[in-house]
């Protein structure tokens, strides 16, 4: 994996890497965005890397290029700084026009958000999205966000696109109360590459190349309070990226504890400390023994452990097992899957319908949408929204009829 222009003047990278339109979303790393690239299949297959995330908690982002009859198509939108505009342009070069954008999800607004600008970034592209879009608080049609109604589709519902080059697999929708969830999975025939948004994830152990453009996240979260310097060190970026993926995977794990506002700040503003990039040595977390053992549930130890993520067994499918059940029987279903490409953590991964087999297993065989441990604060919050009405007792009721 490659930083893009990494030749280039830092003044000029900056710029190049610069989002003036982060308020609208307002994630780390903000205003700006620096991009990785890797060619995953020569000549068929790419993908371009951000980060997203909030203080600190933040894990990669990917948009993927695939190669189709007369030109290419791209799934999951990122962010179209200059310096990844470039990028697709100069893969346009080679391997024909930009045909087709595609938004596979209908609640993923870290790829929502970005669809309007890679539209008007490429605006000879059709545009494909994830039936069920929704908006919050209030419900606006997709040409209020910034979507071209002369050239925006519904998949499912106006056709499907490059359906000689992909198979496009639906799991959904459940309602979520706000709005629905839904996702169409791509299958990409030639390179047998499996794209999923938010679905699965395959994590592993060492940290994503990204953070070797800036290993601040890493640091900043490997630190038992906020008195300690950001100190880097391979095992330091380990230990930083196994907690990550725990605030990432259960928002507030058991091990994790909030200390006094008199405990955070008598820690803080410490020599050395007094700069943003430390946040000023505020730092209002708390780790508890046993952490580490609970991230090795998570993280994968000679390859990525690919799972249902927990926010989202929790959070989306606590009730609606049988949907995920049914998508991964058509998953099984299809024949030469080699590769999983995830819009978050790791990708590509090795992947075959035996691996889908497991998984289903698995599932079929531990306890759902735990409600102890790690899962507490998920189930918390879960419970506390069913009793509120927000969330339905049956999400798949309204989709049935």
């Amino acid at each position: 994996m490659i930083l893009l222009n990494n030749t280039e003047p830092k003044e000029s990278l900056v710029e190049n890497q610069s989002w003036p339109w982060w308020p609208l979303l307002p994630l780390y790393p903000y205003g700006r965005k620096r991009t990785t690239f890797k060619e995953i299949v020569p000549g068929q297959v790419w993908s371009f890397e951000q980060l997203q995330g909030l203080y600190y908690v933040a894990v990669p982002v990917r948009l993927t290029v695939l190669k189709v009859s007369g030109g290419l198509i791209l799934v999951n939108p990122l962010p179209p700084t200059y310096e990844l505009k470039s990028a697709l342009i100069d893969l346009e070069k080679l391997y024909g026009p930009i045909l087709s954008i595609v938004l596979p999800t209908a609640s993923g607004l870290e790829h929502k958000i970005f669809m309007p600008a890679l539209a008007r970034a490429f605006p000879n592209a059709e545009l494909w999205v994830c039936p069920g879009q929704w908006s919050f608080p209030i419900p606006l049609p997709l040409s209020w966000l910034g979507f071209p109604a002369s050239r925006t589709k519904t998949l499912g519902i106006d056709g499907l696109p490059h359906e000689d080059s992909c198979e496009w697999i639906p799991l959904g929708p459940i309602d979520i109360g706000l709005g629905r969830f839904q996702e169409f999975s791509c299958f990409h025939k030639k390179t047998g590459s499996l794209l999923v948004t938010d679905a699965l994830v395959g994590i592993e152990s060492d940290p994503p190349a990204l953070f070797d453009l800036d290993p601040t996240p890493l640091l900043f979260h490997a630190r038992e309070n906020g008195s300690e310097p950001l100190d880097d060190s391979p095992e330091l970026r380990k230990k930083g990226w196994a907690r990550l993926v725990l605030f990432a995977s259960f928002l507030r794990p058991a091990e994790l504890s909030i200390p006094s506002l008199k405990e955070v700040f008598k820690n803080a503003f410490k020599p050395g400390l007094r700069n943003p990039r430390a946040h000023f040595g505020i730092y209002p977390f708390a780790w508890q023994k046993g952490w580490d053992k609970s991230a090795r549930e998570l993280i994968g130890n000679k390859r990525p452990l690919v799972q249902i993520a927990p926010v989202l067994e929790r959070l989306v499918f606590p009730r609606a097992k049988s949907s995920l059940i049914v998508w991964l029987e058509k998953l099984i279903a299809i024949r030469g899957i080699r590769r999983l490409i995830s819009a978050h953590f790791t990708a590509p991964i090795s992947f075959s319908s035996d691996d889908l087999r497991r998984l289903k297993r698995n599932i079929d065989r531990r306890e759902w949408a735990p409600v102890e441990g790690n899962w507490k604060f998920l189930g918390f919050l879960d419970t506390s929204l069913l009793k509120g009405g927000v969330v339905p007792k049956d999400p798949l009721k309204e989709f049935k009829d």
